[in-house]
């Protein structure tokens, strides 16, 4: 999970979940508590995804909240 793709890819991460924010990279104090915590789950469950798939290069994997 990385909030700067670019820095991640540079660096040499092979599975990239993109976040929210710097500050908050896993929500939005803005929003309500249950926006909250959907947005969490939503990208901790992608980032689970990613661990699981076979990949062979560098892969972005798409966030759809």
């Amino acid at each position: 999970m990385a909030n700067l793709v670019s820095i991640a890819k540079t660096v040499g991460s092979n599975r990239i979940v993109p976040t929210i924010s710097i500050p908050y990279p896993l929500g939005d104090p803005n929003t309500p508590k249950e926006e909250q915590w959907k947005l969490r789950k939503h990208r901790v469950e992608v980032a689970l995804d990613a661990l699981a798939q076979n990949i062979e290069e560098a892969t972005i994997f798409e966030v759809k909240i």
